[in-house]
């Protein structure tokens, strides 16, 4: 499976919004489940959001409502639109190949190297 390549990260202010963007290739959007997850420097990676190989989704509670995660089989891209974003969502952005999605996000088979996204107060 390829290795995921995440963008689209930067800096926003408190209460903006983002994109993020995870390319990988059509085998692996057909046979994976994708996750965003994050990391603040000092603690313990965080799963934010998962989208099954069938279109189902998973949020963590803390972002539902204002995160989405989707995906776009023309593109081979995995998407995570954030809104109302909070100066403690600060952090590098991960995307994640998974056999399936999992509560713990636990069972990564492959990560991106990491998008940083920064919001200021």
């Amino acid at each position: 499976q390829a290795q995921p390549v995440e963008s689209g990260g930067g800096l926003v202010q408190n209460g903006g919004s983002l994109r993020l963007s995870c390319a990988t290739s059509k085998t692996t959007l057909d046979y994976y489940a994708i996750s965003w997850l994050r990391q603040v420097p000092g603690k313990e990676r965080e799963g934010v959001a998962c989208i099954s190989r069938d279109g189902k989704t998973y949020y963590a509670d803390s972002v539902k409502g204002r995160f989405t995660i989707s995906k776009d089989v023309s593109k081979n891209t995995v998407y995570l639109e954030m809104n109302n974003l909070k100066s403690d969502e600060t952090a590098d952005y991960y995307c994640a190949t998974q056999a399936e999605c999992r509560g713990d996000y636990a069972g990564v088979l492959t990560w991106g190297q990491g998008t940083q996204v920064t919001v200021s107060p």
